[in-house]
């Protein structure tokens, strides 16, 4: 069985072709600058190989058009035919409280998400193009969304509930989501299987540090609290991202700077977080560089980025009554040495005791933590791809 799994941004779309079979990768890469000039298509090859190609993509359905005719490509196709393609599998961003699992995706379930696209005005209706564009191009083909949200369904309503008028919730469902959720389900089900744990015997704490951060609390195979809310914003320090902040602050700023709420929520959404901090940039790599040089304003940053996550760790094993194995994955996760290091450190009290010379690992799974730590520490690269196409087939069949 071979499945497209699409990943559509606001200005973006992201692409790989599985065969399940065995669970490869024939090929994968992304439309970028979609609406914009200067759009491309990066495209990776099974052997490895990479080429970019230049190509005007007006609007998602022109790029979803173009990647089908690079699958099909006589030089760099993987396919004879669109017609080997079985499904699709689409992630999308919120769900809400409609959906806690994967769903096929009939005209009675889109009508559904939309109704979500209010809590993700720049995500949902891009993930939306993709699908009605697959469904011109392609009349028929089954397709499968995927949500972000869905794994935090199973969240006690104690951890999702904002302190506020309980009518807000009722009225436009003010609560917490989450985010991630894919990346979160994948990396402590994969988590247990490399450990050879029974997911349903131990608490996992998910630590998913990119550019975006989240962390999941997930007890006994279920997520049981996360650091993001209603929006990607709350929970760590991010790249650009504020993370946690006093809600009266957020006002007195405003009113000290004279801000729409849309300028506001540019200033924590794209301004604040690492790159607020430091002044150096939102790339964790340039700011560890500036960090080693000695740069007071980045080593600020770094010591606040890691206290963020170390609080989250603390408070979900304390939440949880106790912690069996934390997860470290995503860009950062996967990449940045100091980082985990940094993290780890004086959480010797709740078992955790990190090995500094297995901590020399980038991008591959890994247990970082020593030998004799009552808490495991393992790097698990995430795949959110691989589960789509997982629960497309699964579905299918």
């Amino acid at each position: 069985m071979k499945i497209l799994v699409l990943n559509c941004g606001s200005s973006s779309i992201k692409y790989a072709l599985y065969n399940m079979d065995d669970k490869s990768v024939m090929t994968s890469g992304g439309a970028e600058r979609v609406g914009m000039d200067g759009a491309f298509v990066k495209v990776k090859l099974a052997n490895g190989e990479k080429k970019q190609i230049m190509h005007d993509i007006p609007e998602h359905t022109e790029g979803v058009k173009f990647i089908f005719s690079l699958l099909t490509d006589p030089e760099i196709g993987v396919i004879k035919s669109l017609d080997e393609i079985d499904a699709v599998g689409h992630r999308m961003v919120h769900g809400g409280e409609k959906f806690n699992k994967s769903v096929i995706l009939t005209d009675e379930v889109l009508k559904t998400f939309e109704e979500c696209s209010d809590l993700a005005p720049l995500h949902n209706p891009a993930n939306l193009k993709g699908v009605n564009a697959v469904k011109e191009l392609m009349p028929g083909l089954p397709q499968v969304g995927v949500f972000d949200t869905a794994f935090h369904q199973t969240m006690p309503q104690y951890a999702y509930m904002y302190a506020i008028p309980y009518e807000l919730y009722e009225k436009y469902a003010i609560r917490r989501y989450g985010f991630h959720g894919t990346s979160h389900r994948y990396v402590s089900a994969r988590a247990c299987e490399f450990l050879g744990l029974n997911p349903e015997d131990v608490k996992v704490i998910t630590c998913h540090i990119g550019n975006g951060g989240s962390i999941a609390a997930v007890k006994y195979g279920k997520c049981v609290d996360t650091s993001m809310g209603l929006t990607p914003l709350e929970g760590l320090m991010m790249g650009t991202r504020a993370g946690d902040i006093d809600g009266g602050a957020v006002t007195f700023i405003q009113k000290k700077l004279n801000l729409t709420a849309d300028e506001m929520s540019d200033l924590l959404n794209k301004k604040s977080g690492v790159l607020g901090i430091s002044g150096v940039s939102s790339d964790m790599r340039e700011v560890e560089a500036a960090q080693k040089a000695g740069n007071p304003r980045a080593i600020l940053a770094m010591e606040m980025y890691n206290y963020y996550i170390k609080k989250y760790i603390g408070s979900y094993a304390f939440a949880m009554g106790g912690v069996d194995v934390i997860v470290f994955t995503a860009g950062v996760g996967e990449n940045q040495i100091g980082m985990r290091e940094g993290v780890c450190k004086d959480l010797e009290f709740v078992g955790v005791k990190i090995d500094p010379e297995k901590n020399q690992v980038r991008g591959k799974e890994a247990v970082i933590s020593a030998d004799d730590s009552k808490v495991k520490v393992v790097v698990i690269p995430t795949d959110e791809e691989l589960m789509i196409a997982t629960d497309t087939m699964n579905l299918l069949k």
